[in-house]
């Protein structure tokens, strides 16, 4: 009985903490090398070198950008758990992202839908960088845990 608990309560955890991320593809960043980015690389993963945190999978394009990864996993996360910054900012949205269209700002990686001729990354820049960073650190708190 013990052991089933535990074993619910892992599975509970590790479903509940997958919902603060977006894994389109069934992978953080849809798949991409969150460690490529720091290098102003948008690189497509493999399945040869993948790894799980968080209870969430994540994909690298080469065994040292898994190593680099795994030394300090915290520092490559996609901020607001790899949803659009600008929407999460602008209305506190989770919404879909375009994995080729990022920013790395004060050392940390912030991704952008980029479709249909609306590019967020474009409206980031242009309405305020900073301003929707601060608005979506507040609206992430609130959201983060919503499905």
């Amino acid at each position: 009985m013990k052991y089933v608990i535990t074993l619910l309560l892992l599975i509970t955890s590790t479903t509940f903490l997958a919902q603060n991320y977006n894994t389109k593809n069934g992978f953080a960043a849809e798949g991409y090398d969150v460690v490529s980015y720091f290098n102003q690389k948008a690189e497509k993963g493999t399945k040869e070198f993948t790894t799980e945190f968080d209870g969430v999978k994540f994909k690298f394009s080469s065994k040292e950008n898994l190593a680099k990864f795994k030394e300090n996993p915290k520092k490559y996360i996609p901020q607001y758990g790899g949803f659009c910054a600008y929407a999460i900012g602008l209305k506190g949205e989770k919404v879909a992202i375009n994995p080729k269209t990022f920013e790395i700002r004060d050392g940390k990686l912030y991704l952008f839908y980029n479709s249909w001729g609306t590019n967020t990354f474009e409206l980031w820049q242009k309405e305020g960088a900073e301003k929707l960073q601060k608005q979506a650190d507040k609206n992430w708190m609130t959201i983060k845990d919503q499905k």
